[in-house]
């Protein structure tokens, strides 16, 4: 008797992870801003899923994964991070280092959460200014029915300038 197989269940779906990407780009294009590249990563820190629209540079994909994995990484968003770390530059290099490159502490990099507050993931967005991404990516991880860390972007996202 052979033993039946058993479903791998990872801790965000592909459904879910698509509904943010979809979207954080349709919010892109309801205010205007700058073509998006947008990631999704499961707890583990596997993509699961991307896009990138055109007009992106080729370093938007590494950008947004490196937001998304730097907020997994350390269990915060990249916005909080930054803030946290902005007088520790040397330990930011060394995470960047530990981290093989995905670590990117800026805003864009936010936690997907579930109904227990646990992160089930990680957004990462890069295209236009920090806050913007920021702003697409938690309007995106909530319009799926998840809670966002953090749970609202910077009130004046709009504002900013690259």
């Amino acid at each position: 008797m052979t033993e039946p197989l058993r479903p791998v269940v990872s801790s965000l779906s592909l459904s879910a992870a698509e509904r943010i990407v979809d979207t954080a780009l349709d919010t892109r294009r309801q205010h205007g801003l700058l073509p998006l590249a947008v990631a999704v990563l499961d707890s583990g820190g596997h993509l699961v899923a991307f896009k990138r629209e055109d007009g992106c540079g080729v370093l938007r994909y590494d950008i947004a994964v490196g937001k998304a994995a730097a907020a997994l990484g350390m269990g915060m968003s990249t916005r909080l991070i930054r803030d946290r770390l902005a007088a520790r530059p040397v330990f930011q290099g060394a995470l960047a280092a530990a981290a093989d490159g995905r670590f990117i502490p800026v805003p864009g990099g936010v936690l997907v959460l579930d109904a227990q507050g646990r992160a089930i993931g990680a957004v990462g967005i890069s295209g236009d200014t920090s806050d913007k991404d920021e702003f697409c990516a938690i309007t995106a991880v909530q319009a799926a029915g998840l809670a966002s860390e953090p749970a609202a972007p910077d009130p004046k996202w709009n504002e900013s300038q690259l």
